[in-house]
């Protein structure tokens, strides 16, 4: 299920991406060939306006072919090779935008639909997470937590402080189901990622929804402070303060979408809302085969009053393709070697 939600949450980003790319493109008059989701052999396809929508074997990643991008129609009149260098900047710039744009979306519909959870601090039972230790000894949401190894506990606070400090040391926890006591015992032990120790349980939440009013404020004031946590983690990395741990992949991405769905949809909608950003910047470096290198190279074409030659920026697009696969190779095998050692 983790893979599906997955595989669902990269086709909505990089839609909206390349969709971004598309009306930009057809706003200025570029033709466009085909409108892809996914790489490979294709699977389905279809014609509409001049333009061939296909969905290919490969689900992570996608594409607009415009004209004058490839070899044999550089010189296409209309083709993007032909056009100014602002319309160029124009075009590539439109993709990470969306991105931005649908996680402001995303952050409205939470915050208007679903609405913001705030905890509440019964010793209740809101949610037990599948796969961990409170689901495996049969604790169900619900349940009002009575005492701890014989202790009696007053709120969540005190529920919290038992398994956070006790792991691979099994409790006895006594819990009120309806109008029966029994009791379960339980060993807390790391339940996420990030070695997270506890027994895979929330507490009981209510949720607050906003006005749509509020919504877009709220929206837009997340959307900034999203990118700029992700700024400032991007300056970080490059002067050397992170470490391969600290990037996720394909599989890590996989793992923390699972753990979010667990908790609730407004959670895996905000984490979404990240990946969207993230992609946006990331695709905004001017990194041979994103977005930001071809604002780069139309930058140049200003100053230097003329493009590069074509068969140079292929090629340096190329190389750049290349280096982002092994390094998409790299990435994969730390979130491998992450997973099965737990």
């Amino acid at each position: 299920m983790s893979v599906l939600i997955t595989l669902i949450i990269i086709a909505i980003l990089i839609l909206a991406h390349e969709w971004g790319h598309f009306l930009a493109a057809r706003k200025i008059g570029i033709p466009v060939h085909e409108f892809s989701l996914g790489f490979g052999p294709k699977l389905i396809s279809t014609a509409r306006n001049g333009v061939e929508y296909s969905l290919r074997i490969v689900p992570i990643g996608g594409f607009v072919r415009m004209a004058g991008e490839e070899s044999e129609d550089l010189n296409h009149p209309d083709g993007f090779m032909k056009r100014t260098p602002l319309e160029k900047i124009l075009v590539s710039f439109a993709g990470p935008f969306m991105n931005f744009v649908l996680a402001f979306l995303i952050f409205i519909t939470a915050f208007a639909v679903i609405g913001i959870p705030e905890n509440t601090n019964e010793p209740v039972i809101g949610k037990v997470i599948s796969g961990k230790p409170a689901e495996m000894a049969g604790l169900r949401s619900g349940d009002r937590i009575i005492s701890v190894n014989g202790q009696p506990v007053q709120n969540w606070e005190e529920f919290a402080r038992f398994t956070d400090e006790n792991e691979s040391q099994p409790l006895q926890i006594s819990i009120k189901r309806g109008d029966e006591i029994s009791t379960l015992s339980i060993t807390p032990a790391k339940i996420d990622m990030n070695g997270t120790i506890g027994i895979g349980v929330i507490n009981s939440v209510k949720y607050h929804r906003f006005g749509v009013i509020e919504s877009i404020g709220m929206g837009l004031q997340k959307t900034y402070q999203m990118t700029a946590e992700l700024l400032s983690y991007l300056g970080h990395a490059l002067t050397g303060g992170a470490s391969m741990q600290d990037v996720a992949g394909p599989v890590g991405i996989t793992r923390m979408v699972g753990e979010f769905a667990s908790v609730g949809m407004v959670f895996l909608m905000i984490f979404t809302a990240f990946l969207s950003i993230n992609l946006g910047i990331m695709n905004l470096l001017p990194i041979p085969a994103l977005d930001g290198s071809k604002i780069v190279f139309a930058l140049v074409e200003m100053v230097r009053r003329k493009p590069l030659e074509p068969e140079k920026e292929g090629f340096i697009h190329m190389i750049g393709f290349v280096l982002l696969m092994v390094l998409m190779v790299v990435i994969t095998y730390h979130d491998l070697v992450r997973w099965f050692k737990g």
